[in-house]
């Protein structure tokens, strides 16, 4: 089962749609900001990316729709191939699908046994597995330190390199059990999310695919194209602002001969949008969520 959507009229709303418009939904998975998206076309057509082959299976029957099987960072060239013109809107939702975490074997949760995978796309190489069985303690510390923001990282990665020395780990089962000794009592699952959540980002480069995502975007929308963003973690979300505002990873808004800043957007959100109580009594994954729209100049 796929997640509803969260903040899906507020994201849908910040697109600012015109019915004849082209638009762009780079994480496709359960089509529900998608199909809310055709709900407002007319002459206006749709694409949509997702890399996991399951999600390929809820794409609509629909001439206004596309759908390509592919990851968003090679948007720009898809997008250029398919359309073949700039577009009037990007909606990214960075958020895991419910079907992905509540799906044993593809090794998310710390909720199930399962193997240790989290490839988002089952064509990639390397899943969890490798990278805590072959990455050197160093090279594993710093992913927890760097994407689980752990601060006791190379504790973690010891212990693992300690606990792979005797039998490889292979289950999300046998990873719990190699890190048990830091996990702090009440904050156990906060501190096995945080390692969960370091792991899949590696596996999934999620991080250096959003940046080449975001680099992109200006040279897909067309000037008054919006874009618009959810991110559920401090990094993508530090990310996607200093795009937002800079257009660059760093944040820096550099500045013509006159002093005039040049920034490929304005703002439309200055702080980020975030879901409301009842929609996280509703649905517990929109607690982190956060909303960021701009527009191109």
């Amino acid at each position: 089962m796929y997640h509803d959507p969260v903040l899906l009229s507020e994201s849908v709303d910040g697109l600012n749609i015109n019915p004849e418009g082209v638009y762009v939904d780079v994480t496709f998975g359960g089509g529900g900001h998608s199909r809310a998206i055709l709900e407002r076309l007319k002459g206006g057509h749709l694409y949509a990316f997702d890399q996991d082959a399951d999600a390929a299976r809820n794409a609509f029957d629909d001439p206004r729709f596309t759908f390509i099987p592919q990851n968003f960072r090679y948007m720009k060239n898809f997008v250029k191939l398919y359309a073949g013109v700039k577009v009037d809107g990007i909606l990214a939702d960075l958020g895991v699908s419910s079907y992905q975490f509540d799906t044993p074997e593809k090794g998310f949760s710390t909720r199930f046994e399962g193997r240790l995978d989290m490839r988002m796309n089952q064509n990639a190489p390397v899943d969890a597995a490798g990278v805590v069985n072959t990455y050197e303690v160093e090279a594993l510390a710093g992913v927890f330190s760097r994407y689980g923001e752990l601060k006791n990282s190379m504790a973690i990665a010891r212990d693992i390199e300690l606990a792979r020395s005797v039998q490889p780990i292979e289950t999300t089962t046998d990873l719990k059990a190699a890190v048990v000794s830091h996990l702090p009592k009440g904050a156990e699952n906060k501190t096995l999310a945080q390692i969960f959540q370091a792991l899949r980002i590696e596996v999934n480069k999620e991080m250096e695919v959003l940046e080449e995502f975001l680099t992109q975007c200006p040279d897909v929308l067309k000037p008054g194209g919006r874009l618009v963003v959810l991110s559920y973690h401090s990094l993508e979300d530090r990310l996607v602002k200093n795009f937002m505002r800079s257009g660059n990873a760093g944040g820096t808004v550099e500045k013509d001969f006159f002093g005039n800043q040049l920034t490929p957007y304005k703002l439309i959100t200055h702080k980020p949008v975030v879901p409301s109580d009842e929609e996280i009594a509703r649905n517990s994954r929109a607690r982190s969520a956060k909303l960021r729209i701009a527009e191109r100049v």
